[in-house]
């Protein structure tokens, strides 16, 4: 039998589709892009809806933030015998960071998942779910800043024109974190066992990377932290604040994990786009 009439052509996209497929995924991103104003709102709602009628409102999470930076900063200190001068500006940073990427991380897990009855019932480019939950996690993050302005208050801490490294450091993050959520919440639409399965190696990972302990502390063992690549997610933007420049091997191993993830994520997401609506 001819395969042609057989129909068995149709398994395998032609060139003329794979291009179609991503000119329609690629306008999906832009279009997403230029909406920003309708996720840029809906990211201060989801915020405002999570605390409403409460008095202090996310300062809730700054709050509790700032409780377990300073019980960790004064305990941990102690054990690893650190000026708490050094250490709490050091672990603050550290937790701050790392809590808007596992957060990032945790909400692209089901940012498609959560957002069904409006991808089902209206026709929007999908990017903008990816969009608001970055924005939503940015304004958080800002609100946990103020704990190390408070820090930096107390111990007179200055890190000089330093610090403004810290702002691309926080521009690559939010671009690892739209990857990242493309990726991760096309995969859990499919798949619904992976945000539990995300949720516990966040867990593991937090213990496995420099957040609470200085990875000078590693001594020969070095080379764990150092191929974990949290670690240098954390040092573009940790380092800065603190006064150091990052080092080179840190911003290339960054923007080689930014340039792999887009072009794993844009692969996906081109190719299974069109399913989103369905998996949901």
């Amino acid at each position: 039998m001819n395969p042609k009439k057989a129909g068995l052509w149709r398994s395998r996209p032609s060139n003329k589709s794979k291009h179609t497929q991503l000119a329609k995924a690629l306008t999906d991103i832009y279009d997403g892009l230029n909406r920003w104003e309708l996720w840029g709102t809906l990211g201060w709602q989801d915020i405002r809806h999570r605390y409403r009628r409460s008095i202090i409102g996310p300062f809730w999470i700054t709050l509790s933030m700032g409780i377990m930076v300073g019980a960790l900063g004064f305990l941990y200190a102690q054990f690893f015998g650190q000026p708490i001068r050094d250490y709490l500006p050091f672990v603050a940073l550290g937790i701050i960071i790392w809590g808007f990427i596992s957060t990032l991380i945790l909400d692209g897990c089901v940012v498609f998942i959560a957002s069904e009855s409006v991808i089902r019932q209206l026709r929007a480019p999908l990017s903008i779910h990816v969009f608001r939950v970055t924005w939503r996690n940015l304004i958080i993050f800002a609100h946990n800043s103020a704990i190390y302005l408070v820090i930096m208050l107390i111990f007179g801490i200055w890190p000089g024109a330093r610090a403004l490294l810290a702002i691309p450091g926080m521009l690559i993050l939010c671009l690892n974190g739209i990857w990242a959520s493309f990726l991760i919440g096309l995969l859990s639409a499919r798949f619904r066992d992976i945000p539990m399965l995300a949720a516990n190696i966040i867990q593991i990972l937090f213990f496995f990377t420099p957040i609470i302990w200085n990875v000078d502390q590693l001594r020969s063992s070095r080379l764990v932290a150092e191929l974990n690549p949290f670690y240098h997610l954390i040092e573009i933007v940790r380092m800065p604040l603190l006064g150091r420049s990052p080092s080179l091997s840190t911003w290339l191993v960054v923007l080689g994990v930014t340039a792999v993830g887009y072009l794993v994520a844009l692969a996906f997401f081109v190719r299974f786009r069109a399913r989103i609506a369905y998996w949901v």
